[in-house]
């Protein structure tokens, strides 16, 4: 296969135009990512799913969305099933842990499911901070919980899902943005707990699922272990926390290297990355001139990086377990949690 460049891309509408096709072709990303402005119905996605593998003359490309349910599901009505938030298992948790893991798995294998018939095999998914009272509100339906315990009982459920449905599963984000004063999209976060609070709580998940294929960082700044640069952008965090002592050998990608929690020009913001260890820069606004920025940047995948990337890739190449996709479906509106209320 022809060398691939470290980097995730989206497109700007619900097809490729001329000039994605030719940046596709040449960049050669190692993956996709698609987002409401790319989506209007089932074959229509399946269409540009194949555009993006035919552009860079890779059939097996990953293509990512973000299918966590309730606020943040790419795919919903009316031509999709809207899976519920992830608030509403961590709510069953509290009364049943048990049966709220069996209810995250049939989801998650069930979004699998609806993925892969689109051609997508790559989920931002499952989102494993442990959300505390006091985080941002944007955080609080996203959340599988307040507990370590929970989060991890949770996360396990839904990333198992998803990999029996064929589908690579990416944790975020990495280290913890369950203390998040603010929307990364929009600011930068700050939080100032202390380490011992860090590893009890917000690191435990991620350390509990390391054996998950990738990771996505957070844009969060944590004073006790580096002043100066958010976790993205951290080698403090991303080398010595992550890679050394969490012993973590999947594929680090970042958060949407766009978002305004970051400072610098994109090109800045990607080199610091990749510097701090980061190896895949996911960028999704699908803007020409941004896209470009980042393609500078960018590095040939090779070595270990290229070993983590086929391991993440080899998960979404397998053949889904069996599955009953009727009784799972009968299963959750007996719980009701088969989809989101409009």
């Amino acid at each position: 296969m022809t060398k691939q460049t470290s980097a995730i891309y989206s497109c700007t509408g619900t097809s490729l135009n001329s000039w994605e096709r030719g940046f596709f072709r040449e960049q050669r990303p190692w993956g996709y990512i698609i987002f409401g402005r790319n989506i209007e119905t089932p074959d229509q996605v399946l269409r540009l799913t194949n555009e993006f593998r035919e552009a860079s003359d890779d059939p097996d490309a990953l293509i990512f969305v973000d299918q966590e349910g309730g606020g943040v599901a790419r795919l919903k009505g009316p031509h999709f099933r809207h899976p519920p938030a992830p608030r509403r298992f961590a709510e069953l948790a509290e009364k049943d842990p048990e049966l709220a893991a069996e209810a995250a798995w049939l989801n998650a294998r069930l979004i699998a499911n609806e993925m892969r018939a689109l051609g997508l095999n790559a989920n931002c998914a499952p989102m494993v901070d442990v959300v505390q009272d006091d985080a941002h509100a944007f955080l609080q339906e996203r959340a599988l919980g307040k507990t370590p315990e929970v989060v991890e009982t949770l996360g396990r459920a839904i990333a198992l899902g998803l990999r029996d449905g064929g589908v690579a599963t990416c944790i975020k984000h990495a280290p913890g943005h369950g203390r998040g004063d603010a929307d990364s999209h929009h600011n930068l976060p700050v939080v100032n707990a202390q380490i011992d609070q860090l590893q009890d709580v917000d690191f435990r998940p991620f350390r509990y699922l390391k054996k998950e294929p990738m990771l996505m960082t957070a844009h969060v700044l944590f004073t006790c272990i580096d002043k100066e640069h958010p976790a993205t952008l951290s080698a403090k965090i991303i080398h010595d926390l992550i890679r050394t002592e969490w012993n973590y050998d999947g594929l680090i990608l970042t958060d949407d290297i766009n978002m305004n929690a970051l400072g610098g020009s994109l090109g800045q913001r990607s080199q610091a990355a990749l510097k701090a260890g980061c190896e895949i820069i996911c960028h999704c606004n699908g803007i020409q001139k941004d896209m470009e920025q980042i393609a500078c940047a960018a590095r040939l995948i090779e070595g270990p990086t290229k070993s983590r990337a086929d391991r993440a890739r080899a998960t979404a190449l397998g053949t889904p377990k069996p599955f009953e996709r009727e009784e799972a479906i009968d299963r959750l509106k007996s719980l009701n949690l088969f989809e989101a209320k409009p």
